[in-house]
This record gives structure tokens, sequence and C-alpha cells, in this order.
């Protein structure tokens, strides 16, 4: 255990609230932050993505024993559903028994938030951080930005509050810090297929659903409560764009035309795309994320991905895993522990953020191509002839404790050999023939 210290930690997120458990388990007193009402309290504000929790976010659960406590907001899902017109095909994501795992985001908020105030974290919701003073560790909040501002010293401050960070506008002001933001010319919206009236599921409950239309495309992902969290990406403008679905005629003329197995199951489909905002995707990298041994920043505070890969809140776990190896290792040494917190997750960071951009390719129009379909099947059954010369990219990221960026370099590297073994005569028939292990073996030697 380290020697106690006092320890702020701004935002009550999911990163935040889990980090805050992992400070108070290592002996400090932990006080958080947020400038929003206590989530407990409120109605969410349909503009969700259902969480994908995979082993990465499992293991910094179960490592402080809170995952026994979050399975029951979990339904695995052990494959996507592929929808393209009124077919529906499947493809599953990894080995038998290997599920990632939908989960409310509001309903998961509050279960930590619950579990962090057991552990004695204070929590103090619509408190306004407006600046940091950052060789003090000190936060400066107030009811507004131009009033009147108290001063709270503390010894660490640690930025879990988003891709907007108030602490990380804090810390680019600083000479020698980097920082980048990018927004896809696309957004989303939040819909719902309720339950029925049994309380069972309209789809398949154990699978991620996909609508597929290249441009844009409709996702869905189950819930406890018997109903789906469905989230539409589409352009803001444009053909086929949010822009162009100004009325409820032309929404419903849009759906039956490109999710014509959807319109039995979204009843309220009309009501629900005109109340839900539409939301903005952004990635948004940085660095350093560290200032001397006073402040740091976590989650998607300092690397904020698009949701096409289902890791953000799995990343930022992963960084809270990480930070506690540092923990362990170096004791009270905050300095170390923060410059190799930094230097280990920076690449690995950079790393999901461009796999999750290269995923909604795969996710809008691969998924309804046949030959992608193939391409997955070879792989999975070379991979399970040679467990040790081949895992799938999927399953290296969502299935293993491997860095995100190892995933990524061999990813590439297996893509180019499966460009190669696409391109063999009559693939379609000798997909599972010895001719084709062969190939990928030679390939893989060069």
């Amino acid at each position: 255990m380290q020697t106690s210290l006092k320890i702020a930690v701004v935002g009550s997120g999911l990163v935040g609230s889990l980090l805050a458990i992992y400070l108070k388990r290592a002996g400090h007193t932990v006080h958080v932050y947020d400038r929003s009402p206590d989530i407990r309290k409120i109605q969410f504000s349909g503009r969700s993505i259902n969480l994908a929790m995979s082993d990465r976010g499992w293991r910094a659960l179960d490592e402080v024993g809170l995952g026994d406590a979050i399975r029951p907001l979990a339904i695995p899902m052990d494959k996507r559903a592929i929808h393209v017109g009124q077919a529906l095909n499947y493809q599953y994501y990894g080995k038998e028994g290997e599920s990632i795992y939908s989960i409310s985001r509001g309903l998961l908020n509050r279960k930590m938030v619950d579990l962090a105030e057991e552990e004695g974290v204070e929590f103090f919701f619509e408190t306004r951080v407006w600046d940091v003073d950052m060789p003090n560790a000190t936060l400066q909040t107030g009811e507004t930005e131009k009033g009147a501002w108290s001063d709270l010293k503390y010894d660490k401050v640690f930025g879990a509050d988003g891709a907007f960070s108030r602490v990380r506008h804090r810390m680019q002001r600083q000479s020698m810090f980097n920082y980048s933001q990018e927004f896809l010319n696309m957004g989303y919206k939040e819909l719902n297929i309720p339950a029925n009236a049994d309380g069972t599921h309209k789809l398949d409950k154990n699978s991620f659903h996909i609508w597929p239309k290249q441009a844009f495309m409709l996702i869905a992902m189950p819930n406890t409560d018997g109903s789906f969290t469905c989230t539409l990406f589409m352009p803001f403008e444009g053909e086929n764009s949010f822009d162009s679905l100004k009325d409820k005629d032309t929404l419903k003329d849009f759906f039956a035309e490109h999710f014509p197995s959807t319109l039995d199951v979204i009843p309220n489909l009309v009501e629900d795309f005109f109340k839900n905002p539409t939301s903005t995707l952004v990635t948004m990298k940085c660095y350093p994320w560290t200032f001397e041994d006073k402040v740091a920043l976590i989650g998607d505070a300092c690397h904020a991905i698009v949701p096409f890969y289902g890791h953000g809140m799995n990343a930022g776990f992963e960084d809270i895993t990480i930070l506690n190896q540092m923990i362990q290792q170096y004791g009270d040494d905050w300095t170390t522990i923060f410059k190799e917190y930094e230097k280990s997750r920076k690449p690995n960071a950079d790393a999901i953020a461009e796999l999750s951009y290269r995923n909604f390719m795969e996710m809008s129009s691969k998924t309804a191509d046949d030959k992608f379909h193939l391409q997955k099947k070879i792989e999975k059954h070379f991979s399970e002839k040679y467990p040790d010369k081949w895992l799938p990219l999927y399953s290296r990221v969502t299935f293993s404790f491997r860095p995100y960026s190892e995933a990524l370099a061999l990813g590439d590297r297996q893509k180019a050999i499966m460009d190669e073994v696409m391109k063999m005569e009559d693939i379609e028939h000798i997909w599972d023939s010895e001719a084709v292990n062969q190939k990928i073996l030679t390939l893989l030697q060069q």
C-alpha cells in the first residue's frame, strides 16, 4: 500500500469511478468531482451507445473483485447477426465460449458510482471545475466561469472528464503539449426496440445486430429488460443523411427501403428519431498525459475514439490496469509511475483509435460481402489448426491482453497475407484445403 494521499478525480463516468476505487484500495482519500447531476437521480438522455465489455474491461473489474457485481447487468454476444434485406446471416466472433458483453452505459455508470461509494469514495456532483493549478494540484471551482472560484488543494489530480476534458484544456496551455481532434462527418442517433409483452427479446439476444449499408448503418445491442438499444450511424448531410430525413413520411420510407426487417420491431421509430439528439463522433489525441508528479489524464480525456470497435471503455479500463501495475512496481515514486504509465499507454491508445476508425468500414460494408465472410472462414479454419501461428485480429484485440499496437501491426501483416490467399484460383471451393494452409504458412515465413 502506498503512503496515503489526498487525490481528486475529475469526472464520475465509468473510468473515473473505477479509478477512484483502485486509488481508494491503495490507501488514499479520494474525492470525485463532476459538473453533472448524480446519474443515479436523472433519466437517461437518449444519446448513448450500449457498451461492449471485452476481456480487457473484465480484467480491470475482476482485479478489484467487482466483476461479479457487474455480470448480472451484461448479456453475452458471441456473434454478429447481419441483416441484409430480409436475409439474416451470423458471423461468430471467436472460439466457442468467447463473447463480448452488451451493457447499458447508464446502468453500469450508476452501479459503478454505488460501488465506489461503498468503498468510501466521496462524490461531489454539480460542481464545476473551471481550471487546475497544476504545480500545486489544486482544483478551481465555482458557479460560473467568470465568477468567484474556490481553491481545493490535493496531492494529485486525475482528469477523467471525457473527450472535452477541462483538466486537459488546462494542460493544453503549457509548452510542448501536442493535441489534435478530428470529427467524423457522420453522427449517431439512439433508437429502441422494446421487449415483447412477456419481456422476451424480439431478436436473438446473444447477437450484435448490424444492418450494413456502406455509407451508413444501424446496430442493435440487447438489454437485460428484453429491449435493444439501437444506434443509427449516418452522415450529417447529403443523400441518405440525417439532414435528408426531415419528416415522418420520409423517415418511414427510408427505413422501409433500407432496413425492411426493422419495421415490425421499432414501433416508436418516428417518436424516438425526432425526440433524441443527433450526436457527434470524435477522435482526440494528445501528449503528454501527465504533468510532473501532480496531474494525469486517463480514458477519453487523453484518447477519445470512435465507437466502432467497442473499445472506448475497455481501453479506458485498461489504462487503470496499467497504471495500477506501475503503482505496484514503483510504490511512492509518482514521477516514475506517471511517466511509465503514459509511455506504455500512448502507442496503444493511438493503435485502438486507428483500429476503431477502420472497423467502421468492416461493419458498414464488408459484413454484407460474401468474399469477406469467406476470408473470415479461412482465417478461423487456419487459426484452429495452427493456433500458435495465427490469431485473428478481432480476437487479438477483444479476447486477449496483447498490446493494441501489436494487434495493429500484426493485423496489417495478416491482411496482406489474406489478400494473396483470396487471389488463389477457385478459392471458394478449396478454402479449407491443405493447399490454402500451405499458402498461408509459406507467406508467414516470408
